[in-house]
């Protein structure tokens, strides 16, 4: 997985937009995030109380959390025929100390693939897992 993140840390250092299709405005963001899983109570108790993130709204089988600029939906209706996709989803979470936040995952129960480790010269990560398998990578400074 490092050296998956080392296009990711030069791309956020440099702020260039190569490949960007001029046909598009250069303004385009992400907004919204959504992953599908196999039981919406479950993977609500997991983000709100193990990832930290703060619970926005619930109803049906959707929730929405906030992510800082980003809405991180959970959708129990938005999986594929065969079921989800375990692992084929990462989100990388920054962390002001990988190792320290691993320990704070840890301790909330946190189930971690891998421990810390320096992915690039001065950048650490440390990959857990939820409910569905979906991987969320703290990466930062040791």
């Amino acid at each position: 997985m490092g050296s998956r993140l080392l296009p990711f840390r030069k791309f956020a250092r440099s702020g260039k937009r190569e490949g960007r299709n001029p046909a598009y405005p250069a303004d385009m963001n992400i907004t919204l995030i959504a992953l599908g899983v196999s039981d919406l109570s479950k993977s609500v108790a997991f983000y709100r109380e193990k990832a930290g993130f703060d619970l926005q709204n619930q109803f049906g089988s959707i929730a929405f959390f906030s992510a800082g600029p980003i809405t991180l939906m959970l959708n129990g209706g938005l999986r594929r025929p065969d079921g989800p996709l375990a692992g084929a989803v990462e989100i990388v979470l920054a962390a002001d100390s990988v190792t320290e936040s691993h320990r704070q995952f840890m301790e909330r129960g946190c189930s971690f693939i891998n421990q810390p480790r320096e992915v690039t010269p001065g950048s650490w990560a440390t990959t857990f897992t939820d409910p569905d398998g979906h991987w969320l990578t703290l990466f930062g400074p040791k």
